[in-house]
């Protein structure tokens, strides 16, 4: 189909479908394709999605790689980084623009791993993570090391080879991990932080056999340069290669050309140590020796010597006044033991009065107490009450009512019994008949 065939001249189109045909167009003229050119406007999205544009001395394209793609790209796209990126052209008809949809990018001229490689080397010296100031030295005597590798490939074989050789008396704690292919380099990183952070353990191997760069790639990622930086524990990077280096090599403690080379570093450590201290304890006995011969010698002849001859006597006297000293201590410890149990008996007559004392006053006073008790209770309004006696409140303020002019005709007042109440109201008030007439006027 031609362009012929797609527009008609004398038929209006929307911006749309103008679009929709330039994107037809293009999207079916280059379905797949090779382009070259230089990064510039590079911008990493939150999403993950990458977009640039590509540009050369004459012309520039737009570019967009998305997450899925994005995430197999080994190396940093930066601007001004040649490259040659493979994809497909398509048009984003919000914009009326078109690019190229990038699923392969590769750098022109130079490997990706090797790009990657570089790219990350320079970062992370930049950070001081290869600064030999901060590297940790190996311990003079290890007892225990831990080991992050395969359980199944060479390295550990010349490990253990190389210990069991030379009589090594040390723990082995292995982490298996894997060491290449896809999730190698999560394994690595658990493997050491794992080890760094169990107790006694006093260095950490980790490594493998030789290999391609593809296949010591795991050793080149940056959570395992991470991993090896902030471990407490001394490392040594033993990846099987003479003459190339990985990004662990730099960051480690210490490089090994071999794990077999590895576990030699570890033992040479502690013979090392070992010659050290058997050279010191001979020196020192030799030493020894040698003193203990001049003091005998100095001692024999300073006992020939005249103003030694009355020493022994005097050293008799010291002795006898010795024993004069001790007797009289014990004389005059013997006094104060008797002094002190006299003491103790006055005491404790003294503490026995008192307590009798404490007693007799305690009892005076319950005594008192009670009679006191008995006669407040003989007072208590309850008991009078109890005899048949009531008491009278005026309702209003509950005030008692001591004599009838305190109320008046029509008050209420409330009459107390032992055992509930009236309440009533005031008929009449008579001052003049008393409780002594009514008694009169009822026994007459």
């Amino acid at each position: 189909m031609t362009n012929s065939d797609l527009v008609k001249p004398d038929k209006i189109y929307s911006v749309s479908a103008v679009t929709e045909i330039i994107k037809l167009t293009l999207e079916t003229a280059f379905p797949v394709l090779w382009v070259e050119g230089e990064i510039s406007n590079f911008h990493r999205h939150s999403s993950g999605h990458l977009y640039f544009t590509l540009k050369d001395a004459k012309s520039q394209l737009k570019g967009v790689m998305f997450r899925f793609e994005a995430r197999k790209v080994a190396f940093d796209l930066k601007d001004g980084l040649m490259v040659l990126c493979r994809g497909r052209i398509n048009v984003y008809e919000p914009r009326g623009e078109y690019q190229i949809v990038a699923e392969v990018v590769e750098p022109k001229g130079k490997g990706a791993l090797q790009l990657a490689f570089e790219q990350l080397k320079e970062k992370l010296q930049a950070e001081g993570l290869f600064d030999p100031g901060r590297k940790k030295t190996l311990p003079l005597r290890p007892r225990t090391i831990g080991i992050v590798t395969s359980p199944r490939g060479a390295a550990i074989a010349d490990i253990l080879r190389t210990l069991e050789r030379r009589y090594a008396r040390l723990h082995i704690l292995i982490y298996p991990a894997k060491v290449q292919g896809e999730g190698a380099a999560a394994e690595i990183v658990e493997g050491i932080d794992y080890l760094g952070a169990l107790p006694g353990i006093d260095v950490i191997i980790v490594g493998r056999g030789g290999g391609s760069i593809e296949d010591l790639w795991a050793f080149n990622e940056e959570p395992v340069a991470r991993a090896i930086h902030r471990s407490p524990v001394p490392i040594i990077s033993a990846v099987g290669h003479e003459v190339d280096f990985t990004i662990a090599d730099f960051v480690a403690d210490i490089r090994a050309s071999t794990p077999s080379a590895a576990a030699e570093m570890v033992i040479e450590k502690e013979q090392a140590f070992e010659e050290r201290i058997a050279g010191l304890a001979e020196r020192a006995a030799r030493s020894v020796k040698y003193s203990l011969q001049e003091r005998r010698n100095t001692i024999v002849a300073l006992t020939h010597h005249r103003i030694f001859q009355g020493f022994k006597v005097k050293v008799l006297n010291l002795e006898q006044r010795v024993d004069e000293l001790e007797t009289r201590a014990w004389k005059v410890i013997r006094a104060e033991k008797q002094m002190i149990a006299e003491r103790q008996a006055v005491v404790l007559l003294a503490t026995e009065r008192l307590r009798n004392r404490i007693g007799e006053k305690l009892k005076a006073l319950g005594g008192r107490w009670e009679t006191l008790s008995a006669g407040l209770h003989a007072l208590s309004p309850l008991n009078i009450l109890k005899m048949g006696y009531t008491l009278c409140w005026k309702e209003e303020g509950f005030r008692l009512v001591r004599k009838p002019g305190e109320v008046a005709g029509g008050d209420d007042v409330i009459v107390s019994f032992v055992e509930g109440e009236l309440a009533c109201r005031v008929r009449e008030v008579d001052e003049t008949r008393t409780l002594e007439s009514r008694l009169a006027k009822e026994n007459s």
